[in-house]
């Protein structure tokens, strides 16, 4: 077992530290955010220290503050050559962690979601994907990709994930007012979670075929996409995914 710290201890880094609790990890977490860290050490049984006393009692350390507060909380640290650092830091490049982390040189960045926890969570890597894969895997599937602008792209869909949280809180909301609040919640997301539970993984042109299947001519689902497609939504994607990109390539 390893002995990983992790520096911020907030909605991303939490369900990572459970995870990695249960496999039997040391773990030592910030003080950062009290109440999540409080409920860490009641729970798991990690160790909360000050930030270097963090970094110095772990080989494994991820670095989970927000983007713009890298550079402060950073800085102050005393890293060491050896140590094995993961970086969920949208925007935070390699050039920037090495300078940071001196004179460590082992990084990996990556993207988590909180459903990690259950498993299923891809994780696109950048740089030692090994390691990712050693602490993560085969619950969660490690993606490696080929630089940092692949993995500012992943970064970008992985934004998506709220505005399509958001337009469900839509339509939930517009069920909700015909059939009553209680269930439409639960309704909307279970037809969404079983349909892609069902799909086939792995096979590039599988959400289209899905799709078409559905949409079929005269039909109500493709009276849905002709519409969304006409009122500018998937336009409206792409501008947002290309807004996401640019931000993070020039971060």
């Amino acid at each position: 077992m390893s002995r990983i710290g992790f520096i911020g201890t907030g909605h991303i880094a939490a369900p990572m530290v459970r995870h990695l609790a249960a496999k039997g990890h040391e773990i030592a977490v910030t003080r950062r955010n009290e109440t999540v860290s409080a409920a860490l050490a009641r729970d798991c049984g990690v160790t909360i220290a000050e930030p270097q006393a963090v970094v110095d009692a772990s080989d494994i350390v991820f670095l989970c503050l927000r983007p713009h507060h890298a550079e402060a909380g950073l800085s102050p640290l005393r890293f060491r050559e050896g140590q094995q650092i993961v970086s969920v830091m949208a925007g935070v490049p390699v050039e920037t962690l090495t300078r940071l982390c001196a004179p460590a040189t082992d990084f990996v960045q990556t993207i988590p979601l909180g459903f990690l926890e259950q498993g299923g969570c891809p994780l696109a890597a950048h740089g030692n994907d090994v390691l990712l894969a050693d602490l993560f895997a085969p619950e969660n599937p490690v993606v490696k990709v080929p630089d940092e602008a692949a993995l500012n792209a992943h970064f970008a869909i992985c934004a998506m994930v709220p505005g399509i949280l958001d337009l469900m809180a839509t339509a939930s909301g517009w069920l909700g007012q015909r059939s009553g609040a209680d269930g439409a919640e639960f309704y909307t997301t279970q037809l969404m979670a079983g349909f892609l539970a069902a799909m086939e993984k792995g096979r590039a042109g599988r959400l289209a075929q899905e799709r078409d299947a559905l949409a079929t001519e005269g039909t109500l689902s493709l009276q849905m996409t002709e519409i969304l497609r006409d009122g500018g939504a998937h336009a409206a994607l792409t501008r947002a995914l290309d807004a996401i990109e640019r931000r993070l390539d020039q971060a």
